[in-house]
């Protein structure tokens, strides 16, 4: 079993609908609830600044319908539909749903739909990991149409842009461009090696020169460790810091 929670949105216009979801993740141990949204117009606010993995969502919803919203989602968000209409079983699988729920379903049924986005996400996982080790020494990433081989002892920073990622080099006074999130670089690279320090940078942390109350200097450039990364910066700058 995987010790990394799957975080999730549960999306119903129905109250009641949405509460029972809710109960039912939230007792179940790997499932970490971040929100509960009554539309899909709500949940497409809160996913833009809280990237998730999985999202419990209805179909039948005014304004915009699960199916349409799902077809929105970053590709890394996937979905397992709940509706009273068994009619969108077809359409859910077209879109690559993990599952679809048909209501009324009690816990059992739910926990089993749980269960394969648990086994997917851990297959996924593994093979990240799997391409990107603490032993490795370099990553391929894709930047104009090239598969580019950048060794990790050469890395700054990792600067999130959007749905990109520049990426700063030793000697290379331009970034290198590609397509990709920053939480999904974080769950590659080597935690010894590297810390997400703000929602937009991750830094390599030997390459740190000089940190400056809230803020990090590399290579000229500072860089603001903000409140939700600090305690974890400051328990490695603890552990590496000489006590006189």
């Amino acid at each position: 079993m995987s010790t990394q929670k799957i975080s999730c949105v549960v999306v119903d216009d129905e109250p009641m609908a949405l509460n029972l979801v809710e109960s039912y993740v939230e007792k179940t141990p790997f499932l970490d609830l971040k929100q509960k949204c009554g539309s899909a117009i709500e949940a497409m606010e809160f996913i833009k600044e809280n990237p998730v993995d999985l999202l419990f969502l209805d179909i039948q919803m005014p304004d915009l319908t699960g199916i349409e919203f799902s077809k929105m989602l970053p590709k890394d968000t996937r979905v397992i539909f709940t509706t009273a209409f068994d009619h969108y079983a077809l359409e859910g699988f077209k879109v690559e749903a993990l599952d679809y729920l048909l209501k009324p379903f009690d816990y059992a049924e739910f926990l089993a739909a749980a269960n394969k986005a648990n086994t997917w996400f851990e297959l996924v996982r593994g093979k990240k990991k799997s391409l990107l080790s603490d032993e490795k020494e370099f990553l391929f990433v894709k930047s104009e149409y090239k598969q580019l081989r950048i060794k990790l002892a050469n890395v700054l920073y990792f600067e999130g842009l959007k749905d990109y990622i520049k990426i700063w080099l030793k000697d290379n006074p331009k970034p290198i461009l590609t397509l990709m999130s920053l939480k999904s670089l974080e769950e590659e690279l080597p935690e010894t090696q590297f810390m997400r320090v703000h929602r937009s940078f991750i830094v390599a942390l030997k390459n740190i020169e000089v940190i400056e109350r809230s803020q990090i200097i590399i290579n000229k450039q500072r860089i603001t460790v903000s409140e939700q990364y600090k305690p974890k910066f400051l328990e490695f700058v603890n552990n590496n810091s000489l006590n006189l």
